[in-house]
């Protein structure tokens, strides 16, 4: 027998691509994205809107607690910080992007 003779059979046993094949990979694709928006990307960006309008309304004697579980008494508000009042006569000054929750009033007492 000849080499290139059992090639050729083997060349003509391929089956034949499906008309489909091309859009499926693509709608595949496209609904990985959708699911992906809707439980990771989409509450993301509601958490970060969310903590932006928190950070927002810090004002002057709202109790709060910091991402690193410091709690206090805000004793002054500037642009990028807030001085913290967590114990008596002592203040820290940490970021505002750093408070995590506002605690209701007579939180801390």
């Amino acid at each position: 027998m000849d080499s290139s003779f059992l090639i050729s059979d083997a060349m003509a046993n391929t089956p034949a691509p499906s008309p489909d094949g091309g859009i499926m990979p693509i709608i595949f694709l496209i609904g990985m994205f959708a699911i992906m928006y809707l439980f990771i990307i989409r509450p993301q960006m509601k958490r970060q809107k969310e903590h932006k309008k928190l950070v927002e309304a810090l004002s002057k004697g709202d109790e709060v607690q910091t991402l690193g579980g410091l709690m206090g008494k805000i004793t002054a508000v500037d642009e990028n910080f807030i001085k913290l009042e967590i114990a008596e006569n002592t203040v820290v000054t940490v970021r505002r992007a750093s408070v995590e929750a506002v605690m209701p009033k007579g939180s801390l007492d």
